[in-house]
């Protein structure tokens, strides 16, 4: 069973910096997406960043230059190191894993992360930031 459990998540003033962490295992895919996805209440679930297991990269244009993800070391753990925090940065932050079963893959990797049928989401940690 595939487990994703993120943290990292807190309070920060306007211009500050966290770094979200976010740990897997149950998988052993060879080819995958990982990416961070945010929700704020009454809002609609934005892709933040992604990453497949080539280390090919992806972000919303709201947080690019700011924004940087990565895979660690063992492949099993995904990073969202957010520096120059505003306050509409302030969500909830999900993480989530998808199995490529083509490669080349024929799609983003947000489509796979959405639309996979074997795709996994975290529980969320929560970024809010003070102006």
């Amino acid at each position: 069973q595939v487990q994703l459990v993120e943290s990292g998540g807190g309070s920060v003033q306007s211009g500050g910096s966290l770094r979200l962490s976010c740990v897997g295992s149950g998988y052993t895919y060879s080819s995958y997406c990982m990416g961070w996805f945010r929700q704020a209440p009454g809002k609609e679930r934005e892709g933040v960043a992604d990453i497949d297991s080539d280390g090919s990269t992806s972000y919303a244009d709201s947080v690019k230059g700011r924004f940087t993800i990565s895979l660690g070391n063992a492949k099993n753990t995904l990073y969202l190191q957010m520096n120059n925090l505003k306050p509409e940065d302030t969500s909830m932050y999900y993480c989530a894993l998808a199995p490529v079963s083509t490669v080349p893959r024929s799609q983003e990797c947000e489509w796979y992360l959405l639309h996979e049928t074997s795709r996994d989401w975290g529980q969320g940690t929560q970024v809010t930031v003070s102006s």
